[in-house]
């Protein structure tokens, strides 16, 4: 794709280097996915959000930049000292915190949160049917959870049903991935969240191509652009889903916290 076209298409995430964003982005492009999100969300400023497994903070920056809302950056894996050295050097630290905290055990208040955002991170940790009651915990209601990541175009059920390209990594690398359909599924049953978006993003081709492009560039090893290489049918692909959160409350008999709120 063209500069000009993928300007038109990520007008936010394209005023930002892209070799800092390769740099600091532990997958695919975080920022062209988090601005493909980020079209379906009502962001004000003064609003607070939660980066969770934000990796390196550049999609906390991004977030505080171009929306003006204020971002607490939790991952577990990169340390919050070493993400506070990126937040100074953008001048955001009156806008980004960083915290170096376990998704499943965060310290912050019941409905602390205007909105939760994960991008590339949720499906290690999420398709847990527990931990959208644990995290709906932080949100207001009617404030949002919104994440991005990498899906499957139809649910893959059984070993037998897993493609010829992928069948030699799907044990280590796709067991936990899943169809939007999936997803959609797991979170309306709570009822702690109406789903606001649940679909394929169509920046997912711009995605691909260039996630594919630039680890051919590194030449460094990859599973995963190698299985986007190798997907001629388009099996593998990127969403989005947002949900709303209700008024329910969420009950937990046991998720590394106590919960005194019950349905």
């Amino acid at each position: 794709m063209q500069q000009r076209q993928l300007r038109h298409v990520f007008p936010k995430a394209t005023q930002y280097d892209p070799e800092w964003v390769r740099k600091h982005s532990m997958g695919e492009n975080v920022l062209f996915n988090l601005e493909s999100l980020t079209k379906s969300l009502h962001l004000q400023p003064g609003m607070r959000v939660l980066d969770l497994g934000c990796g390196k903070a550049i999609s906390s920056i991004f977030l505080a930049k171009e929306f003006g809302v204020t971002v607490w950056a939790v991952d577990e894996a990169i340390s919050a000292s070493d993400n506070y050295e990126r937040i100074l050097e953008e001048d955001c630290e009156d806008k980004v915190i960083p915290i170096e905290a376990d998704a499943r055990s965060l310290p912050f208040a019941e409905e602390y949160f205007d909105a939760v955002i994960v991008v590339d991170s949720y499906t290690y940790f999420g398709t847990d049917e527990k931990y959208l009651p644990y995290i709906a915990r932080f949100i207001k209601p009617d404030g949002y959870i919104a994440i991005v990541d990498v899906c499957f175009t139809k649910e893959i059920e059984t070993l037998d049903q897993v493609p010829k390209f992928l069948k030699k990594d799907y044990k280590n690398y796709w067991y936990f991935i899943h169809s939007v359909a999936w997803w959609r599924k797991l979170w309306e049953k709570t009822g702690l969240v109406q789903i606001q978006d649940a679909e394929e993003l169509s920046e997912a081709n711009v995605v691909r191509e260039h996630y594919i492009r630039d680890f051919e560039k590194e030449k460094k090893p990859d599973a995963f652009a190698k299985a986007l290489k190798l997907d001629d049918q388009h099996f593998i692909s990127f969403f989005k889903l947002i949900g709303k959160r209700t008024r329910k409350s969420a009950y937990l008999q046991s998720y590394k916290t106590t919960s005194k709120k019950q349905a």
